[in-house]
């Protein structure tokens, strides 16, 4: 026997399915019979094929196949996914624009032609994998996202479901790019070059509890420009937690805070002070500075306790600014006590929502309400101290960043 040539037998057997229409004949002979529709979730073509895509085809066709051997006729549509901010950001990139200038250097129709040449251009080797791999699809009529009638249908669809009642208007977390102007899909976020290493600034902020004249909750962020949004705390309801009388090393005023057992060591380095004596010969400067456990809590014991809003540039439409559960609540990093900004978190949101406590958002318009953050990543005027200003350096333009007198 001649050895096995996979390739030229690969090749043998498209070329017979190809001649005797094998396919479409699959097709055919099941009019009539109960049918099987399958829409491929469209691939991206403005990207090559991998071998993840090889593998994910492959159990797609398994079941088509399966499906047509029970004897129901299988239509198998094709498609081309032709959204996405990878090929804006690639046709920016090769025109050498930015969003801005859409509409100034370039018009929105001479853009849109580019995208539509752009999404398209490796789809000879989608249709070549698609043959090689013996995928069955109908690539004779792929549906295109960016067709109007495409389009039109899935606005039909939405208007059914209007029309139902399905309907409602609310608000979700979604990854946003100041840069790009958009929100970002789990996709795009995954995209190379998406991640990098950065150095960033995070504070431990004091939460004052209300009734109280020197009693703080402690809690640590890494954003510390959502301060302004928030309107909880979040305690792990098993957690330990102390009462820790100080100084705050700042102000040098007497203290006493609250933040997980487990971490004291990471904010009190030194031996704790065993009597009065070390509190009352305190003076500003001293180090190390005295503190002493005189409180000891279980975190379902914190549990609605109340403090005073941190930045009170805009008030609440409802009761806030108390202490909830957190199942996420860890004292891995910080202080065992989160910050919660349900304008900016999805994890925020979700315990926020179940526990009635209302997002910290501005009015505009009699129906309409908005982050303190705006879509260039600017503070709205209602954050006085800081309106204007860009939340993180990087959301800035260049020529923004440039100026002597720019603040991030």
């Amino acid at each position: 026997l001649p050895p096995l040539d996979l390739a030229q037998t690969t090749q043998a057997i498209n070329d017979f399915w190809k001649t005797h229409y094998i396919f479409q004949h699959a097709i055919q002979q099941r009019e009539g019979q109960p049918t099987f529709t399958f829409y491929e979730g469209p691939p991206s073509a403005n990207g090559a094929p991998g071998i993840h895509h090889v593998l994910a085809r492959t159990i797609k066709d398994l079941f088509c196949r399966y499906k047509t051997q029970q004897g129901l006729q299988v239509q198998r549509r094709g498609g081309w996914d032709t959204h996405g901010l990878p090929v804006e950001l690639a046709v920016e990139k090769a025109l050498g624009i930015t969003k801005e200038d859409i509409g100034q250097k370039i018009s929105i129709e001479a853009y849109n032609a580019q995208c539509r040449q752009a999404v398209l251009q490796y789809k000879d080797q989608w249709d070549a994998l698609t043959e090689q791999m013996g995928y069955w699809l109908d690539t004779d009529r792929p549906y295109l996202t960016f067709d109007r009638d495409y389009m039109e249908s899935l606005w039909q669809v939405l208007k059914q479901l209007y029309d139902k009642g399905l309907l409602y208007k609310g608000h979700t977390i979604q990854p946003y790019s100041p840069a790009a102007g958009t929100g970002l899909s789990a996709h795009e976020l995954n995209q190379p070059g998406c991640y990098k290493l950065v150095k960033d600034t995070a504070i431990v902020a004091q939460f004052q509890v209300e009734g109280t004249a020197q009693d703080y909750f402690l809690a640590w962020t890494t954003t510390p420009w959502t301060l302004p949004a928030n309107s909880a705390l979040a305690v792990g309801e098993a957690i330990d937690y102390v009462k820790v009388r100080t100084f705050n090393p700042y102000t040098h005023q007497p203290v006493q805070v609250i933040l997980a057992q487990a971490v004291v060591q990471r904010y009190f380095p030194t031996d704790p002070a065993t009597d009065t004596a070390a509190f009352e010969a305190y003076q500003p400067g001293d180090t190390p500075i005295p503190w002493q456990i005189v409180g000891r809590y279980k975190g379902k014991d914190l549990l609605g306790k109340r403090y005073a809003q941190l930045l009170p540039y805009v008030k609440p439409s409802a009761p806030a600014f108390r202490v909830i559960a957190g199942a996420f609540v860890t004292t891995e990093e910080g202080t065992g006590i989160v910050h919660i900004a349900p304008t900016f978190g999805a994890d925020d949101r979700q315990v926020a929502q179940q526990a009635g406590i209302p997002p910290i958002t501005v009015q505009r318009g009699a129906d309409t309400t908005a982050p303190i953050v705006d879509r260039q990543g600017r503070f709205v005027p209602e954050i006085t101290d800081f309106a204007g200003q860009y939340v993180q350096a990087a959301y800035a333009p260049e020529e923004v960043r440039a100026q002597p007198d720019y603040k991030p």
